[in-house]
Formats: C-alpha cells, sequence, structure tokens
C-alpha cells in the first residue's frame, strides 16, 4: 500500500527530473512519469517471475492510490510554481552556497521541505523534517542527511521559535 512517504519519494523524483531538464511541462511529465512507473513495475514482474494480472486500471491507478498521487503531484507543482521564492529561501539558509553548488538531491529535498514547512500548515514540522533527512540519506548519502537536518532546522526554529 502507498503512503504519503511513497508520494514524497515518487514527488522528488519528477523534482529531480524537472531540475535535470528544465522548462518540462509538467501537464506532459507527470503522467509519463505515472507510466514510466508502472512499466518498471511490469518489468521487475516479469524478472522475477511473478504472474502478471490484466485489469482495466489506468497504469497510474496500479502505481499508486489516487490520494497519494494527488499527493505528490501537488508537492511538485507546488514546489514548481513558487520555485525562485523558495530557492531564495535556501540560499539564505546555505551561506555562502548558490543553489546550483547544491547536488540535484538535495536541492529538491530542501524545496520540497521548504514547500511543506512554509505552504502546508496541515503538515507538522517534525514529520518534514524526518521524512527529508530520510530522503536524502536514502538517494544520496549520510552526509547529505546531515546537511538537509542542519538547514531544515534552522528554518524550522525561525518559524516555529525553539520547539520543534
Amino acid at each position: 500500500m502507498a503512503t504519503r512517504r511513497h508520494g514524497r519519494e515518487w514527488a522528488l523524483q519528477m523534482l529531480v527530473q524537472a531540475d535535470l531538464n528544465p522548462g518540462m511541462n509538467l501537464d506532459i511529465t507527470i503522467p509519463k512519469f505515472w507510466q514510466q512507473q508502472y512499466t518498471c513495475r511490469m518489468e521487475d514482474k516479469r524478472e522475477r517471475g511473478e504472474k502478471i494480472v490484466e485489469n482495466n486500471a489506468s497504469p497510474a491507478d496500479q502505481v499508486a492510490p489516487l490520494k497519494i498521487r494527488l499527493f505528490a503531484e501537488n508537492i511538485v507543482r507546488g514546489v514548481m510554481e513558487r520555485i525562485d521564492e523558495i530557492d531564495d529561501k535556501i540560499e539564505k539558509y546555505t551561506r555562502n552556497w548558490s543553489i546550483n553548488r547544491i547536488g540535484s538531491v538535495e536541492r529538491n529535498v530542501l524545496r520540497m521541505a521548504f514547500y511543506e514547512l512554509l505552504h502546508c500548515p496541515d503538515v507538522p514540522a517534525p514529520v518534514v523534517l524526518n521524512e527529508a533527512i530520510d530522503l536524502a540519506k536514502y538517494f544520496s548519502n549520510a552526509d547529505s542527511g546531515r546537511f538537509v537536518n542542519g538547514i531544515l532546522d534552522q528554518l524550522n526554529k525561525d518559524l516555529h521559535g525553539s520547539r520543534k
């Protein structure tokens, strides 16, 4: 069963893809992303010798429930709509580091987390921080997790005082 964690993983993958391919039209690339996820899932099943059962559900529906897909897509669209604002804010917290000096994974983990902390008050700050740190470690390395943690911890303190 897909969770919000999976949604964040997919959102990160879409954001990295958009980051590496500037000017992408999200209305075209998001459906292609879900198709690609479905294709990869089917290839994995074939390689493991699992039986593939055909059904009438769309490829996207076979990857994740609509609620989780919309969650991921909303993060991607929210970040992309506010990318200049978010990048300016990130640069203020990464003293002496321009946004382009930060690795693509870390940059997009930070973008997602900044977006959620600044524009998604329904998501608790500790959840955002923990998810971002875990994603940075998972898709990059432990040092990335520490880097992301340091930046997000300071933003969180500025937003919410000393409480986490």
